[in-house]
């Protein structure tokens, strides 16, 4: 099994019906859920699953599910539509992801993207930050172009 960083499939088809609503304050609500790299995620994942979701090894920073992110209205950057999200952390943090999801909490949790982080990422009674590339033509997240 892999993680494979990919704008999913079905979300595509979904932001052309008007599924997705990524502004900031009137939007839908988008979580980022983390996994091991046991899961199998990529361009046909569909929908959040809490198979080979990531636990704590100790404490609680993470939940199953994942945490709410904070959209970023989106912008152009030239001919491009870009959306951002701000930089998300999990704090008093022990557990090791090879990736993660962002989903639509508040449409039946469809999946936008998948980001495999290239390997385990190890944190111990530590923060574990994600951080999001700048909003721009082509650097940004999730972009339209």
């Amino acid at each position: 099994m892999a993680i494979t960083s990919a704008i999913c499939t079905s979300f595509k088809q979904e932001i052309l019906v008007g599924t997705h609503n990524f502004t900031a304050s009137s939007g839908n609500a988008f979580k980022i859920a983390l996994y091991t790299s046991s899961a199998s995620l990529g361009a046909g994942t569909t929908a959040y699953s809490s198979s080979n979701e990531i636990s704590n090894s100790s404490g609680s920073a993470y939940t199953a599910g994942g945490k709410v992110i904070t959209s970023v209205t989106p912008a152009l950057d030239g001919s491009t539509a870009c959306c951002d999200f701000a930089d998300v952390s999990f704090t008093s943090a022990s557990f090791t992801a090879n990736g993660c999801l962002i989903y639509n909490d508040t449409q039946s949790d469809k999946a936008c993207a998948v980001i495999a982080f290239g390997g385990d990422k190890t944190v111990s009674s530590g923060t574990f930050t994600i951080q999001f590339p700048t909003a721009d033509a082509s650097n940004a997240i999730i972009r339209i172009a």
